[in-house]
Order: structure tokens, then sequence, then C-alpha cells
């Protein structure tokens, strides 16, 4: 059976639960095992709630406030159980398990069974977690490998799998099982599995440049239940033939996408399309590096130029001059109206880089040129 101290504390959206619901299981050594009588504290925002488990170890909470912040806890015998920070559904509901240590087995040092043919699943507390940024979506697994035997095993053919295409800044993130390692975009985890649950965590990032985002992943082993929890920005929406269910909620200020999905085979393609993402036009980009190149072409044609023509060239220098304070005062407002609050971060950056861009090729044009400042005496005597 899967170790449920693995899987304590970690909140699971369930849809057969009346909305805004939260349950607690409270257990020792096996999700069997529930603890009758235990005192619940659920903290709602500020406010805490107080509940005892029923004779199952159970004890639901109702009507809380979505979207916001909850955690649980409980103490067993001495021993501090608390759960993640988790926001309260809107819709739906939150099932949550506190798993006690059973300090009753004993065998601690017999000698480990040697590892034998078997297979291994991915838990229903595997999460898929995609976080878009500036240009980017960051996709995270967290992924609840199962052993269900007594003893360790090996699959029949090693967990490896490759990470989207794509993929830049594949890693393995702490916390995750050292059997877990990352080279290139390709993940492997060693084997033997122990007995219960190997829990791996890895992450990349996957560059986009356009609204719509097409995941394609596949595992070595199989699903029966998997999640997928993504930040919402701004319209942003969340496909797949593969989810059941999903559903906005509210967390800290922020929105995200709580989905559930069903069995997957191992091998399997699992798809993931993220639509109405937000993504920069190439076309101010390119514009901006258009007007470069005509810069540098200028400045290359003013260098080949009659060096006695003092009249035309000025009359270029001056072209440049009035070239350059416009983007001078371009970056003045920019930079004012990223104090005042008014810029976008991300097109601030990206404005910035273009302006930047553009004063150099001018400066280095207006370098070449011999010709004196049209704004000086000299430069525009007849």
């Amino acid at each position: 059976m899967p170790d449920p101290k693995q899987m304590s504390g970690i909140p699971r959206p369930v849809g057969d639960l009346p909305d805004g619901s939260i349950t607690v299981l409270v257990v020792r050594g096996s999700v069997t095992n529930g603890l009758p009588g235990q005192t619940v504290e659920l903290r709602v925002g500020s406010k805490v709630q107080t509940a005892k488990t029923d004779d199952a170890g159970r004890v639901q909470f109702d009507k809380l406030p979505a979207g916001e912040t909850l955690k649980a806890s409980a103490t067993v015998d001495g021993e501090h159980l608390e759960s993640q920070e988790f926001p309260a559904p809107a819709k739906g509901g939150i099932r949550l398990l506190l798993a006690a240590t059973d300090n009753s087995k004993a065998g601690a040092g017999a000698p480990a069974a040697p590892a034998v043919t078997g297979q291994v699943t991915l838990g229903g507390q595997s999460r898929i977690i995609l976080e878009p940024g500036d240009e980017t979506v960051a996709v995270y697994y967290l992924l609840e490998i199962v052993n269900s035997s007594s003893g360790p095993v090996n699959p029949p053919k090693p967990f490896v799998f490759d990470m989207p295409d794509g993929a830049v800044r594949t890693g393995v993130l702490p916390g995750s099982s050292p059997l877990a390692s990352a080279k290139g975009s390709r993940i492997t985890v060693q084997g033997p599995f122990p007995p219960g649950n190997t829990l791996v965590q890895v992450g990349c990032e996957l560059p986009t440049d356009s609204a719509t985002l097409e995941i394609a992943q596949r595992f070595p082993a199989a699903f029966g239940q998997f999640s997928v929890i993504a930040k919402k920005v701004g319209t942003m929406k969340l496909a797949s033939p593969q989810l059941a269910s999903q559903q906005d909620m509210t967390a800290q200020g922020e929105v995200y996408i709580a989905a559930v999905g069903g069995g997957v085979a191992a091998d399997q393609v699992l798809s993931l399309t993220l639509s109405d993402l937000p993504h920069h036009s190439p076309v101010p980009r390119l514009t901006s590096l258009g007007l470069a190149l005509a810069i540098v072409v200028i400045g290359a044609w003013l260098a080949t130029r009659n060096p006695g023509d003092d009249r035309a060239r000025a009359a270029d220098r001056k072209r440049l001059v009035a070239r350059r304070d416009k983007l001078l005062n371009d970056l003045v407002r920019l930079e004012q109206d990223r104090l005042s609050g008014r810029a976008d971060e991300r097109r601030y950056a990206t404005r910035r880089e273009e302006l930047v861009a553009s004063l150099e090729l001018v400066y280095g044009a207006l370098d070449d040129e011999v010709a004196p400042d049209p704004s000086s005496s000299a430069g525009v005597a007849a």
C-alpha cells in the first residue's frame, strides 16, 4: 500500500463534495487506520475552526469562503501534523489526509528484501503545475511513483522520460528523491523503487512566441488520476481531452485553474493546451531592427561621401541628431512612465532594449561622420 506519510498534508481537489467543503482524514500507519476523537484545527485566514474526527477518523468543514487561505493541523500522541496552505475552492471540495507515524511496527533492522521485476504507477497525488511568465511557461511535474508491493521492484523497462519539445533549463527540484536525475531534457529515475511512494519533482521552461502553447508528454508509468494547477493570467484557458473537470480558484490575490484528469496509460500522450497566453508581438522589435539597419546603411553611405560636400553632410548629420534627440525623449518618457507605474514591466523591458540599441547605432553613425554638429555655426556656414 502507498505510504500515507508521503501523501500527508497535500490537498486534493475533488468534485464529489459540496462546494466550499474540506474533509480531513486523520490516520496512523495506513489509510484504513482512522483515528476517532482527534481534534482537528482548520485555520481559515486569521480565524480557526475546530472539530473532532468521527469513528472513521474523518471530519468535514463546510461553507468555507472561496479563495480564503486554509491550513489544517492535528496533534496525535505528541506528534504535530499539519497540511500545506491552500485556497478554499469556489466549486467542489478538497480531501486532505493527516498521517501520524506508526511506532508499533518492528523489524526496522531486518535486512532489505532483494529487488524483483514489478510495475510502478503514478499515484493520485501526482500534479502538473503550469506558470506562465515573460515569454515562457514554467512546467513542474510533482510525481508520486507508487510501488504497491511489499518489497523493492525494478520496472520491466527503465523509468525514463523526456520533457516536452522545446524545454530549456530542465532540472530536478529540491525535495525530490535522490533516485531522480536530469541530463539535458531527459529525466531518469533509477530503480529499484522501495515499497510505498517515491516523490520525484522536476521542472523546465517552455519558450512561447504566440498566444497558444501545446504540451505533449509521455510518462513511463500509468496514471490512475492526475491533477493540473495552472496560474491564470488574463483570459488564459486550459484544455485537454483527458481532463474530467476544472474550476477557477483564488489564492492570495492570484487566480488558478485547478483541473482533475482520469486514467492515462503508460507511454500514452498526455496533452494540455494553454490558449490566450500573454505574449509580445514581434512587429515592434522587427520594426526597430529595420530602423537600426537603415541607420547603419546611412552611416556607411555618409562615410563614403565626398569630403568636400560639407553642406550635404551637415544636412545628413542634422537628421541623425534629430533622430538621436527623438530616441532620447522616448527613453525619458518610458522611464517616467515606469516610475509613475503606468508602464507594463514586460513591455518596458522590451521597448527600453529597442531604444538603447537604436541610440547606440545613431551614436555610431554620428561618430563616423566627420562634419561638425549642425547646431554649431561652423556646421551651417555657407
